[in-house]
């Protein structure tokens, strides 16, 4: 058995994305065919817990709006005017103790961004830089979120397909061993656009940060992405 979340937009009150956590069959292997059969078993599990119907994040989902949803194959437009990979900007905006941001990586696939030996050689993690602007590490998943959103916006051919599901996942989303997960910014940019805040959270980084600030009450049951705001 494991144990993977299911992320679900809440559309008012002070919540913004719910995580359901689902145990379910899991299929060992690392085939593609065995990824698969895992996200059936994930979402045969999720609907039992009325959860249905749920759409995969990744590049192993069957259906075509959730591989073009993964950070490998969304795109965001820099400054420059050249699109890259969410993946790509997000390890190329990395910066360590030792290096970084290694600005090289903005030029390699998604794949070799997230295996480039400099990500695990160069000490801790001590911000992102991306496009001129620094991101500090807390709250731990704004910088990827910001820039998932930021991509997401533009691409509404894709948004308009999400309105039928009632949560994402991303097979490969361990919340024991990562922070960052794709699935749950979706699901963040469907709270926030039936909102009407999208537009205006993403407008800058202050604008992004203040606006998931309203939602970081304390009486409140906070989202994941907001337990490490001061």
């Amino acid at each position: 058995m494991a144990t993977r979340p299911v992320f679900s937009p809440i559309f008012e009150g002070l919540q913004l994305v719910q995580e359901t956590a689902i145990e379910f069959v899991w299929h060992p292997g690392m085939a593609i065919s065995q990824r698969q059969l895992n996200i059936r078993s994930l979402h045969e599990a999720a609907a039992g817990a009325g959860l249905s119907p749920v759409l995969e994040v990744s590049t192993k989902a069957q259906e075509a709006i959730g591989r073009s949803l993964s950070a490998f194959n969304l795109t965001i437009a820099l400054n420059s005017g050249r699109s890259v990979p969410i993946e790509v900007a997000f390890q190329g905006s990395k910066v360590f103790e030792s290096g970084g941001p290694f600005e090289d990586i903005m030029k390699r696939t998604p794949r070799e961004a997230k295996r480039d030996p400099r990500l695990r050689e160069s000490g801790p993690l001590r911000e992102f830089r991306y496009e001129g602007c620094s991101w500090v590490l807390e709250p731990v998943t704004a910088f990827y979120d910001w820039i998932y959103l930021t991509a997401l916006s533009s691409r509404r051919e894709l948004v308009d397909q999400l309105a039928i599901y009632k949560g994402f996942t991303d097979i490969e989303f361990n919340p024991k061993k990562s922070i960052n997960c794709q699935a749950r910014s979706v699901a963040l940019f469907l709270a926030l656009d039936a909102r009407g805040l999208i537009e205006i959270a993403i407008e800058s980084q202050e604008s992004f940060l203040a606006t998931l600030r309203r939602f970081a009450s304390p009486t409140s049951k906070p989202s994941v992405q907001f337990t490490l705001f001061p």
